[in-house]
């Protein structure tokens, strides 16, 4: 299938260092706000790579829950794909791919657990049925079909029945410390603008233009 068709030309903005604010995380706070003010569905999810010890990588699409000096947060199954890899290598990507604004940015940094605290904090928020959820599976291991999932849920339902679902044991959420953080923009012609945030060793960042 040859899907050249859907070719087009960026045209909505451009990107120049005196629009950037210094700290990446000030700029990509005052972006997220854009892309959510322009009705960007989930604006604040994000593809985020990991790879193994000896460099296969993956894939999937998370939900970006918080996002501070200390870097941007997720959480997950820690007995999942993401998490085993994340076990041998500590190194991620994420990208938000704000494509309606012709946009993305890009974060790369090292990865580490939240407190369990925060975790619990965290899971306390969430529906009833996405506590509930958090306990029914058993993410990326292979399940004999969906009606497991339907009775497994069906039995925690009966477990706990009220509002409190305790935080499972392997459940909790990881951040994203970032080193670099790539801002680009689509411009005509293929010719973007891609501004990078560089962290040196005295934590200032450098801003440095790259080639589209």
């Amino acid at each position: 299938m040859n899907v050249s068709e859907y070719r087009r030309e960026y045209t909505l903005a451009g990107l120049s260092e005196s629009d950037l604010l210094p700290d990446p995380i000030d700029q990509f706070q005052k972006w997220f706000k854009e892309a959510a003010d322009a009705q960007i569905i989930e604006p604040n999810a994000m593809v985020l790579a990991t790879s193994t010890r000896t460099g296969l990588p993956s894939t999937r699409v998370v939900l970006l829950k918080c996002v501070d000096r200390s870097g941007f947060a997720f959480f997950t199954n820690y007995e999942s794909r993401k998490a085993r890899e994340l076990e041998q290598n500590p190194n991620a990507s994420l990208t938000f791919p704000w494509v309606a604004l012709e946009r993305q940015v890009t974060v790369v940094g090292r990865v580490s657990k939240v407190s369990r605290e925060q975790s619990a904090d965290y899971f306390k928020m969430r529906p009833r049925g996405s506590r509930l959820g958090a306990w029914v599976s058993t993410q990326s291991k292979v399940i004999p079909g969906r009606k497991f999932l339907e009775e497994r849920l069906r039995e925690l339902e009966t477990k706990y029945p009220g509002d409190e679902v305790p935080l499972p044991p392997y459940w909790g959420g990881y951040i994203v410390t970032p080193d670099e953080i790539e801002f680009w923009q689509g411009r005509p012609n293929r010719l973007h603008d891609r501004l990078r945030y560089t962290r040196g060793p005295d934590h200032t960042w450098k801003i440095e233009r790259l080639s589209p």
